[in-house]
């Protein structure tokens, strides 16, 4: 599968880590961008909306944080239909739930292993 027949991935995290991490963990299968903060994030997804099949989305960063981010996504008609999944240590359901509510799909717990990462992606990817 060559580069411009894989499905992209938008990897939003403050923390190189989990961005080095989930780039090595989807590379094989997905192109993967990555925004070490929301407002990039949100750069990248309104310059080319139709490239980004998922948004991996830490809720915990400096700035802006991944609700706000999630809920500027779901108010735009052009970007409302991406989807996305947050992937926090934050485990209080009733971040679960805001997340949820404001329109992602799922919700990942950090540390996550590369198997839950994987069948998420594809579960969400058409």
């Amino acid at each position: 599968m060559t580069s411009s027949e894989k499905k992209c991935i938008l990897v939003v995290d403050d923390t190189p880590t989990y961005i080095t991490l989930l780039h090595m963990i989807l590379q094989q299968k997905y192109l993967v961008k990555a925004a070490p903060n929301g407002a990039i994030a949100l750069e990248i997804v309104q310059k080319t909306p139709a490239e980004i099949n998922l948004i991996l989305l830490d809720i915990m960063m400096d700035g802006m944080d991944g609700f706000t981010v999630c809920q500027t996504l779901k108010e735009n008609p052009v970007t409302a239909g991406i989807p996305v999944v947050f992937i926090s240590g934050k485990e209080e359901d009733a971040d679960r739930k805001k997340g949820l509510s404001l329109g992602a799909v799922d919700f990942l717990l950090k540390p996550f292993s590369a198997d839950t990462v994987l069948e998420t992606a594809a579960k969400y990817i058409k």
